[in-house]
């Protein structure tokens, strides 16, 4: 009787005993944030309650099991798998509590620091210094848990012996990825790419939705996702329309006649942009940039607060002054001129009837008169 009640009692009490902890700690942490709400820090700690308990049951298992006398052919195997377990679920509990320390900190500098760029710096070195410490903690916890087998330890002086020949057959082999990993801290602590960034990489025009240590994914304005290394960012250009401001100034280009009314057209581009919500009123203008023998070339220049009302208040512009063009100036829009061919002056020395003036009537081909113009 003894050998079954002695095992229930020293191993359920020790399950029950440490459950009841854990639970008496998530309620602790429940009262807390209660009380303090205005800190999310109580509430992140409440994520780490299953490691905890996961903790505690296995440190009460792996403490009481000798005095159980449970599987005592196996005690050595079972105890080794104990060990791992909770080498690995404190190493859990340790990341989940850094991270709760980490973004309660970024809450409250948010709280407190209303410039989005410089809460999108802060947002991306908060984003890799988590996973920094997720990374650390997880190679300290494997090699921990390979320290526990008799045989790596017997192993750890020579492989601490070649430690130098290990060191340099690795950075070889991982020069890409240690690479990429400096680049990561480099992008994180020199403020280069933030979290939110508007950019444009290989002439793509995107977000910067993810920064990791390893790589760095762009959202489109397509909703297509561009994942690259984040050593490009450190070794080629690329356009950071977020960096030093967000406020844009963006062009609208036509093609028109040479007789267009230009005035006119500056008077319907400032109603237009006074009705367009996107524009900032910051300035706007319109010049002629070119001419060519059939057109001229004719630029807006309109401004907006953030790259995504530029793109509405460049749309807005190109399709109300195109449409206003071809209601009420019909004759502004781009023609294909037609005239009567003349001859070369030796074509017309050597015919016969002499005439000297038009002697062949050939039309070129004519576009229709009307249309709309490419801006």
């Amino acid at each position: 009787m003894e050998n079954v009640l002695r095992p229930l009692i020293v191993g359920g009490g020790s399950v029950v005993l440490a459950l009841l902890v854990g639970w008496a700690v998530d309620r602790l942490l429940r009262k807390a944030d209660e009380r303090h709400s205005e800190t999310p820090l109580w509430d992140l700690l409440r994520r780490g309650r299953v490691p905890f308990q996961l903790v505690m049951c296995t440190a009460a298992l792996r403490s009481s099991y000798g005095q159980g006398h449970i599987l005592v052919n196996h005690q050595v195997a079972i105890g080794r798998i104990l060990t791992l377990v909770l080498i690995g679920s404190t190493a859990w509990l340790v990341i989940r509590i850094a991270a709760a320390i980490v973004e309660t900190s970024y809450t409250r500098y948010a709280s407190t620091h209303h410039d989005a760029a410089r809460l999108r710096r802060v947002r991306t070195q908060v984003t890799l210094i988590t996973r920094v410490v997720a990374a650390v903690v997880g190679v300290v916890a494997a090699a921990s848990m390979l320290l526990t087998f008799p045989a790596m330890r017997a192993a750890g002086a020579s492989l601490l012996a070649s430690a130098g020949i290990l060191g340099i057959v690795a950075g070889i082999a991982a020069q890409s990825t240690l690479s990429n990993l400096f680049a990561g801290l480099q992008i994180a602590f020199g403020d280069m790419v933030r979290l939110g960034d508007v950019v444009v990489v290989e002439g793509e025009w995107g977000t910067v939705e993810e920064i990791t240590l390893t790589f760095l994914t762009v959202r489109t304005w397509d909703e297509r996702r561009i994942t690259m290394p984040v050593s490009y960012f450190t070794s080629k250009p690329f356009e950071n329309w977020s960096r030093g401001g967000v406020q844009m100034t963006g062009t609208v280009f036509f093609h028109v006649d040479h007789c267009a009314p230009l005035p006119a057209m500056r008077e319907k581009l400032r109603d237009i942009l006074r009705e367009c919500p996107a524009w900032d009123g910051r300035h706007y203008d319109l010049t002629v940039t070119d001419s060519t023998p059939s057109t001229m070339e004719l630029r807006a220049l309109v401004t907006a607060k953030d790259p995504d009302d530029l793109w509405k208040v460049r749309v807005t512009v190109r399709e109300q002054l195109i449409d206003w063009l071809a209601r009420e100036h019909t004759y502004a829009l781009p023609r294909v001129n037609t005239a009567d061919a003349i001859l070369p002056p030796s074509q017309l020395d050597g015919r016969a009837d002499g005439v000297p003036h038009r002697a062949t009537r050939a039309r070129v081909h004519e576009a229709p008169r009307t249309g709309p113009g490419r801006g």
